[in-house]
């Protein structure tokens, strides 16, 4: 039986074909911008995290950056007592209030911060390689941006199934017909074959991984694993098309 390739189609077929190939494609990059507005900074920290991620699907403390530094033991020149001063400030209930407590005399957290943490997280500060122009730490403004833990709540679950229904529609449908598309070209069968076994396994552990992770909140690197691997995979298959419909026939197939 003869075999239809896609580069033997005329001319107006091919052009059409190229126009949704295009708009497939558009598609996929309008979703990736997609799930970092819809994800981004859950965590009251630029751009798409793991945290942000985990958050969304299984819900999460948010460690306040300021606290989590001090857990990593910076700066290293910390005093250990207080450090200690600087964890009970963060984890209590009075953050701003008891910032620059006069009360506390020295050992208010400002007066801990200023001591410590200004010779490099100061914006004019000459140490610290340009540090405290990116996490400045010389007003209040400035500290209360770090030194906040936030509880994430996950999505609702009545949202998360209509999301769900939506995906796995829209996504296993643009799958099968770029999968179709592919399986006309001249590539070799070997490679049509893994492409189509990926896309389809990677969307499945993908839309998968969002149930998972609502009960184990490290199945969000499935997530991230299985997403990243279908849109790479999927963009591949629609450049092999364009090429399949632009590259000169076969002199054996003219």
């Amino acid at each position: 039986m003869p075999t239809i390739r896609l580069g033997e189609l005329g001319l107006g077929v091919r052009i059409g074909l190229t126009c949704l190939v295009l708009v497939l494609a558009g598609g996929l990059i309008a979703s990736a911008a997609q799930v970092v507005a819809a994800h981004a900074g859950r965590d009251d920290r630029p751009g798409v995290s793991i945290t942000d991620l985990e958050g969304a699907y299984h819900g999460v403390r948010a460690v306040a950056p300021m606290l989590a530094a001090i857990d990593r033991g910076h700066p290293d020149t910390l005093d250990p007592a207080e450090a200690d001063v600087l964890r009970r400030w963060i984890n209590g209930d009075r953050v701003s209030s008891d910032y620059d407590n006069l009360d506390l005399g020295d050992s208010a957290p400002a007066e801990i911060i200023a001591r410590n943490c200004l010779t490099c997280h100061a914006r004019q500060a000459g140490d610290g390689d340009g540090i405290g122009r990116r996490i400045p730490l010389e007003y209040w403004d400035d500290v209360a941006q770090v030194a906040f833990s936030r509880q994430i709540e996950p999505t609702p679950t009545t949202i998360l199934i209509a999301s769900t229904h939506t995906h796995a529609l829209s996504l296993g449908t643009l799958t099968l017909v770029v999968c179709g598309l592919f399986l006309l070209t001249r590539w070799p069968r070997g490679l049509i074959g893994a492409g189509v076994l990926m896309a389809g396994l990677s969307l499945l552990l993908d839309l998968g991984g969002w149930w998972l992770t609502r009960r184990w909140g490290q199945a969000v690197y499935l997530i991230v694993a299985a997403g990243g691997t279908y849109v790479g995979v999927t963009v591949l298959m629609l450049l092999g098309v364009l090429v399949e419909m632009w590259l000169p026939r076969r002199a054996g197939r003219e």
